[in-house]
């Protein structure tokens, strides 16, 4: 298994498949990189050459954001809209959705599956 940008490669897959497998790729950027690496995309991982392995660690390494970078960029950036205490910001800080979704129901996963109205809800088992 090659490691790629501090992440263990899974051997086993095709290369659009697997590059993936890194935060910050997705399948359509994982393409663009093997076609910039001159690579084919659907040659197995396992089935690499050391050369071609090095042009994929180069095209990635070149201008994409991934791991480390990419999450604390991400996290610079929610700080930001927090202390210029925009409206994102705020939703960010009181952990509600926050690109414009509705709140009265189906926001379960962003909230914690927090209940507010009585009666509503799993109920407790009572004990006898």
């Amino acid at each position: 298994m090659p490691r790629i940008a501090g992440v263990e490669i899974p051997g086993n897959k095709r290369l659009e498949f697997a590059l993936p497998s890194i935060y910050g790729v997705g399948r359509s950027l994982a393409r663009k990189i093997a076609n910039d690496a001159k690579v084919p995309v659907g040659k197995k991982v396992a089935e690499l050459t050391t050369d071609e392995l090095n042009r994929i660690r180069a095209a990635i390494e070149g201008g994409v954001k991934v791991e480390g970078d990419l999450r604390m960029a991400i996290r610079s950036d929610i700080k930001r809209l927090k202390d210029i205490k925009s409206y994102r910001g705020g939703r960010h800080t009181r952990n509600l959705p926050v690109r414009g979704q509705r709140t009265k129901t189906n926001s379960r996963t962003r909230r914690g599956n927090v209940r507010h109205t009585m009666g509503s809800g799993k109920r407790k088992l009572e004990k006898k």
